[in-house]
């Protein structure tokens, strides 16, 4: 019977340095949740802060918002007779664009090109405006060559 009371008695001792062990645990186990939890979160706000960057320079680049010819051109810049050039233009913020003189029925993009055939030098002229009627508009010369 003293081997029972002697184990009783070093259980009873050893209680509390268990339960501090077991407290320990507890506590260590938590911190590395809590960690890993805060660094995902962290690694998840410089994302988002990155991709804002991204769209906030995206939309930089392509006028801000506001109305603005991206892009008015045409390639070749001189053609032959009877020949054939693209006519090139890139837009943003613009509800409606019209060409003068007028060839076909345009619409609002960020690069748009079409085919154009003159019998002469001509001008053409790019207006595009927004839903305010502001208007911005550009021009650029096609050379027909004999």
């Amino acid at each position: 019977m003293a081997e029972p009371a002697k184990l009783a008695s070093l259980l009873r001792r050893a209680i509390p340095f268990l339960t501090a062990i077991l407290l320990a645990a507890v506590a260590y186990d938590a911190w590395v949740f809590y960690s890993r939890w805060s660094s995902s979160r962290q690694a998840q706000r410089t994302e988002q802060a990155r991709q804002a960057e991204d769209a906030r320079q995206t939309l930089d680049a392509l006028g801000g918002g506001g109305l603005k010819v991206l892009s008015f051109y045409a390639a070749p810049g001189a053609i032959r007779r009877r020949g054939h050039a693209s006519l090139c233009y890139g837009v943003t913020g613009a509800q409606s664009v019209r060409l003068e003189p007028a060839i076909e029925s345009l619409h609002p993009a960020l690069s748009y090109c079409f085919e154009v055939a003159p019998g002469k030098d001509t001008e053409y002229k790019l207006i595009a405006q927004d839903p305010s009627g502001h208007t911005a508009t550009a021009t650029v010369t096609l050379q027909v060559l004999p």
